[in-house]
């Protein structure tokens, strides 16, 4: 749907759209047309997104996943770690802050810090 293609009717369908309007008489339903139409594609494509997102979604986890699984230093508990509690990402999170701070302790002395931040999103 996010192809040049697609992008190029909807300017064709807006543009036949804007030239009827002559014949209409630029009328109420005229009007009712295009908002009609506008609304259930909005509609439709919020579903489409949604759906393409959660594809994007899991293909990423998955590969996390492979990456831990094959990394024999990585922590295998991290994988499917998306499937924990908020508590749970909550108390991982305060552990990497904490290596984090180990690390720049270390550091420090040679003028290096590392940066790493861990956002949390509220919905």
């Amino acid at each position: 749907m996010g192809s040049p293609t697609t992008f190029l009717v909807a300017v064709l369908i807006i543009g036949s759209w804007i030239l009827s309007g002559k014949y209409f008489n630029f009328s109420n339903t005229w009007q009712l047309i295009i908002n009609t139409g506008t609304t259930i594609i909005t509609f439709l494509m919020v579903f489409l997104i949604q759906n393409t997102q959660n594809r994007d979604s899991m293909a990423i986890q998955l590969k996390l996943d492979e990456l831990l699984t094959a990394d024999k230093g990585a922590r295998n508990s991290m994988v499917n770690i998306e499937e924990l509690s908020d508590e749970e990402l909550e108390t991982i999170h305060q552990e990497f802050k904490n290596i984090q701070k180990k690390y720049n302790a270390r550091l420090k002395p040679h003028g290096l810090e590392v940066k790493v931040e861990h956002r949390r999103i509220d919905n």
